[in-house]
């Protein structure tokens, strides 16, 4: 398959959030912005090092693993809701997703969630849509007051990071 031709834009994406139930509860995040981020990618997940003697370089070596961060932020309709839920429910692990699971684990101490941002594809003559998928993401939030109120989503990817 040829690498599409076409370039993405923010009307091109969706974010889903899924929790670690066997069958997963998931919400599609409503009132995107379209500023989706990630940070931190790399061939691995690794720090480099570089070992030096007296100012010269001896060599370059990957060390301690480094984690990448997400963020993103969405417009705000309903900040809570003990029936239909909504992001700030969903990544607090509250009201009508009180009942979620942590991706690591229903005993987990660290309530994760996965990330998964989906780029149509198809429409604009891909193969396929297009996924990062991002595994036990600790996420937390801040919202602002203003025209319109918002909510700002931050993460740090602690599971793995996959891409189609």
């Amino acid at each position: 398959m040829a690498a599409s031709t076409v370039i993405k834009n923010l009307n091109d994406g969706t974010i889903t959030l899924e929790d670690g139930t066997g069958s997963p509860v998931t919400l599609v995040v409503p009132f995107s912005v379209g500023d989706f981020s990630l940070d931190g990618l790399a061939a691995t997940l690794n720090e480099v090092t570089a070992y030096e003697t007296r100012g010269t370089l001896n060599t370059v070596r990957h060390t301690a693993r480094t984690y990448p961060t997400l963020s993103f932020s969405m417009q705000v309709a309903d900040y809570a809701d003990g029936t239909d839920g909504t992001v700030l429910d969903f990544v607090r692990f509250a009201n009508s997703y009180s009942a979620n699971v942590s991706t690591l684990g229903a005993n987990a101490d660290v309530k994760t969630v996965k990330v998964t941002l989906t780029v149509e594809g198809t429409d604009h003559g891909d193969a396929a849509d297009h996924t990062i998928v991002l595994d036990d993401v600790h996420v937390t939030a801040s919202s602002s007051e203003g025209d319109p109120n918002t909510v700002s989503i931050s993460g740090t990817v602690y599971g793995s990071v996959a891409m189609t």
